[in-house]
């Protein structure tokens, strides 16, 4: 943007301060005029300083109470041509934020009104000063008797002065506003606290949305290439073994489309409401009938598990179930159990002939997440001639 198209908006902003502070200075006019009995006529004389000091207190109260941030922030960005941060939508005004919107309001108004008085006085004074050599007849300028002709010379250069000067008085004034605008108007501490809490739970939330495309999907996927294997080897001989294969087949895939498409709802929703209850330890047994591979299960009494442990332990079982299926070999061993407090589990079987694998994608790193999350422990990695994914989650908080 240019300087002359700078300083015109800027001379527009004050403009616009000094138009929204002539209600305050007729109404202190006008009091002024009935508290000394004098007639209205006040109104048509020069603004006084007294009015005008008296008037600000009032426009710093109403700039408190009155919602004048969204039409400042406006003003500051159209007019004075700089970027302020819009402040997050809340459901009542601090009073750390009514404060700043009132100092600004009030500087606004007070910066505008003596730019809007300076140049209502200046500009027809030089227009005046300008046209004195060339009238016929002599005028008297500021109490000063002015003939016309060469005589007269020197008022048309103090008038263009006072103008240079009041160019000079906006530019700066103008500046100074830019400069003050996004620190007055911008968010407040407390306003950018909350915006970077409502930031890290979208985070979170997508990060967790992530973790359960991740081990649902992954799952599934394992037991498909498991169920699709076993079906090819077996369907000539035994077609009753590949029917069952094929009907783990489509439970999984069912399972992890809709999985899918209750995660991509939430995301096209833009909040974190589930559609559907999440599923918890009590679906243990439909997860290990999904995968069709032989599971010998050791599992206690698990209702005493709260509601959050329970569903989080279940995504850590169905994680730990796919990487036995994926890279494992023989029957898989699964333990839950509560113990003094804690939730038990243990999952593993024999390594196979890939097993320097296990573990290197991002499932291992999603388990240790949601048990640090929890506050619990978990370790994994080999043990005797297999792979053992062990994990304690406290079923509640430590103080």
């Amino acid at each position: 943007m240019t300087w002359n198209r700078r300083l015109a908006r800027r001379w527009a902003c004050l403009i616009l301060g000094g138009a929204l502070l002539m209600p305050y200075m007729m109404a202190g006019v006008l009091i002024a005029g009935w508290a000394q009995r004098e007639s209205t006529t006040l109104l048509l004389l020069p603004l006084q300083l007294g009015v005008f000091a008296a008037a600000l207190p009032v426009v710093a109260l109403t700039g408190l109470f009155l919602p004048v941030r969204a039409l400042e922030v406006n003003a500051a960005q159209s007019l004075l041509g700089v970027a302020v941060e819009t402040a997050p939508q809340e459901g009542r005004r601090s009073w750390q934020e009514r404060r700043r919107t009132a100092a600004w309001y009030t500087l606004h108004l007070a910066i505008g009104g003596l730019a809007s008085g300076c140049t209502l006085a200046i500009v027809p004074f030089t227009a005046v000063t300008m046209a004195l050599p060339f009238t016929g007849d002599p005028a008297d300028v500021l109490g000063v008797r002015v003939q016309p002709g060469w005589s007269a010379i020197g008022w048309p250069a103090a008038g263009l002065a006072m103008l240079a000067l009041l160019v000079l008085l906006v530019s700066a004034s103008g500046g100074l506003l830019a400069r003050l605008a996004p620190a007055l108007l911008g968010p407040t501490p407390a306003e950018r606290l909350a915006a970077a809490e409502s930031r890290a739970r979208v985070l979170a939330q997508r990060n967790r949305l992530a973790r359960e495309l991740h081990d649902s999907v992954g799952h599934a996927l394992s037991v498909v290439t498991l169920q699709a294997a076993a079906a090819g080897r077996v369907l000539d001989r035994d077609p009753g073994t590949a029917r069952t294969a094929l009907a783990a087949i489509e439970q999984s895939a069912r399972a992890a489309l809709e999985d899918l498409d209750h995660v991509l709802g939430v995301l096209r929703a833009g909040d974190d409401r589930d559609r559907a209850p999440r599923a918890t330890l009590a679906d243990l047994d439909a997860l290990v009938r999904s995968t069709g591979a032989e599971v010998r299960q050791e599992v206690g009494d698990l209702s005493s598990v709260p509601a959050v442990v329970s569903r989080e332990a279940y995504r850590i079982v169905q994680e730990a179930l796919t990487n036995a299926i994926r890279h494992g070999r023989g029957p898989i061993s699964l333990s839950a159990h509560v113990r003094d407090g804690d939730l038990c589990l243990r999952i593993g079987n024999r390594t196979g002939a890939n097993h320097g694998t296990r573990g290197g994608g991002r499932g291992l790193e999603g388990m240790r997440e949601r048990v640090r999350l929890l506050g619990g422990e978990i370790t994994a990695g080999p043990d005797g001639g297999g792979w053992r994914v062990s994990a304690r989650l406290p079923l509640r908080s430590e103080p």
